[in-house]
């Protein structure tokens, strides 16, 4: 019996990592930079410096430190799923 290398919970958690690995890269890009970046093609360049961070860069913030942790317990999910061989 053979028996197959991937299973269903490995492609899952796998696939879930490629789609928040785009948003985490999407919503780095984003943040409010120093110099020209992304975030200057979509009016963040526009904003002022006065009244320190405005509240859709405090819920970027937000949005990237959940989808971090999010990345990382997937990565320690395929990590075990791997090491017990599912």
């Amino acid at each position: 019996m053979i028996v197959p290398l991937v299973s269903w919970p490995i492609v899952t958690l796998s696939v879930i990592l490629m789609f928040i690995s785009v948003l985490i890269t999407a919503t780095v890009l984003l943040h409010k930079s120093r110099g020209g970046g992304m975030s200057d093609l979509f009016g963040g360049g526009m904003s002022t410096s006065m009244g320190g961070a405005s509240t859709a860069e405090r819920r970027l913030d937000r949005i990237t430190i959940v989808l971090g942790i999010v990345w990382a317990l997937t990565v320690v999910g395929l990590l075990v799923l791997y090491r017990i061989g599912v």
